[in-house]
């Protein structure tokens, strides 16, 4: 079915037609609303070349991933959050852009895909605090959402987060009520933002109970298996080692897990442990009941919803900033239990 076989019978024109389908603010919500259930029940799929020369728009979205965070592409957080960006993309015929680039020409990339009229908007991925791809992307007018957020950054601008600070602060807890009172701390780099609000919330939990952060448990390194691994190791060997460990992701968890192992400690009997992120598709916290207790956070719907708010801003639904904060859900697996010291 073609744009005038759908209008003729909707008893509309094809250009209302197509203006609900892409987006016009100036087409009332019930005519969008009955145009959008005709083109489902009947299948119609708008034909993107026509849209583009219809609308001057790319049909596109771009993410622009640095080469010090190539990691990112086969970490399967960013590819869940991939994912469920996807799928909104797909739904509403835009294609993704994927740019890798070299740290340093960051700001290039963004520029050039403004002058080219390459996207039609981006998402920002992985922002530090006083990120300067804020206020850059402000400055050249692309439309644009930010995955988490940038404490210090001045101008407002559209966001999707998961509430760190309260996540980390309400798993602190937790395992205080068990009675753990050296607790580690397994953070990512402290140089982005969520890593800072999520060590704000386990230092908060801590001090409520009068009970000091103490550095010599608490490590900022890239979330990975292999540093989740040597970091147990490190912290079970000192003197006083803690007797719960809170780490930034499931990936740094399966490190930790490693290590307790292999040194003849069973998670949830003899350290405590609680992690970040375990609701991953390709990478499950258990099947019936969880191995992990953990804070957990769907990145893949983060995605969806950065998507879908990225093109209510590109289609001028909406005009002014958006935010969303998420929260997590504390989820009790198997790896925590009381203090025994």
């Amino acid at each position: 079915m073609n744009l005038k076989e759908l209008a003729r019978k909707l008893d509309l024109s094809p250009t209302t037609v197509s203006r609900a389908l892409n987006g016009y603010p100036e087409v009332n919500e019930a005519t969008r609303e009955r145009v959008a259930a005709a083109a489902k029940r009947y299948n119609y799929k708008p034909n993107t070349r026509a849209i583009r020369l219809a609308t001057g728009r790319a049909m596109a979205v771009g993410h622009v991933i640095p080469v010090a965070t190539r990691h990112e592409i086969v970490n399967p957080v960013f590819a869940d959050f991939i994912a469920g960006a996807g799928e909104v993309y797909s739904r509403n015929g835009y294609d993704m852009l994927l740019s890798i680039v070299p740290d340093d020409n960051e700001e290039r990339v963004y520029r050039e895909l403004k002058s080219r009229g390459t996207v039609d908007g981006v998402i920002l991925h992985a922002p530090n605090t006083e990120d300067p791809r804020i206020p850059l992307l402000v400055e050249l007018g692309i439309p644009f959402v930010v995955h988490g957020r940038a404490t210090g950054t001045a101008p407002p601008y559209s966001w999707v987060d998961v509430n760190n600070r309260r996540a980390f602060l309400r798993a602190t807890e937790f395992l205080l009520d068990l009675g753990h009172r050296r607790i580690g701390l397994l953070n990512g780099l402290e140089k982005m933002d969520f890593a800072i609000r999520r060590r704000t919330g386990y230092e908060d939990a801590l001090a409520s109970r009068g009970i000091p952060a103490d550095p010599e448990i608490m490590v900022s390194e890239e979330m990975t298996e292999a540093a989740g691994y040597r970091a147990t190791r490190a912290m079970m060997a000192l003197p006083n080692p803690p007797t719960a460990l809170l780490a930034s992701s499931i990936i740094i968890g399966f490190g930790i897990r490693r290590a307790l192992e292999d040194m003849g400690l069973a998670m949830g009997r003899d350290v405590s442990v609680i992690v970040h992120d375990d609701d991953l598709s390709y990478m499950r916290n258990g099947e019936d009941v969880p191995v992990f207790t953990a804070t957990r956070s769907s990145v893949r719907e983060a995605g969806r919803r950065a998507a879908d708010m990225l093109i209510s801003i590109i289609t001028g639904k909406v005009l002014a900033p958006q935010e969303q904060l998420l929260e997590a859900e504390l989820i009790i697996g198997q790896s925590t239990g009381p203090c025994k010291g």
